[in-house]
């Protein structure tokens, strides 16, 4: 990737966070206050998070949706908020998984030939 291809993805990227943030920020107090947790657990908690962002949109869709059907927070999360993050996160490595597994079989295929 050349520098300026990488200077846009980088701009974009950060361009898509601040959006996100700003998602967050509109959400009811209680949700912004399992969102900021839930944020600094998966930075700090050392899960390896294949792809944060991702994790993190589909965090703020399922809490923007909660708040728009006008639930308390942990019921849209469950009292076990470490478990309800570790089901996103291992959605994410699934993907990845499922995307790994279509590569192996693409390449043994066509070398099959």
């Amino acid at each position: 990737m050349n520098l300026i291809n990488k200077v846009i993805g980088d701009l974009e990227a950060k361009k898509e966070w601040k959006a996100l943030q700003a998602r967050a920020k509109a959400l009811p107090e209680e949700y912004q206050v399992v969102y900021d947790e839930v944020k600094n657990y998966v930075w700090h908690g050392g899960l390896g998070v294949v792809d944060p962002t991702n994790m993190f949109t589909r965090l703020v869709d399922v809490l923007e949706e909660g708040a728009a059907q006008g639930k308390h927070v942990l019921d849209v999360t469950g009292r076990d908020i470490a478990a309800f993050v570790d089901t996103l996160v291992h959605d994410d490595e699934k993907l990845v998984d499922d995307a790994r597994q279509k590569l192996n079989h693409a390449i043994s295929k066509k070398l099959q030939k």
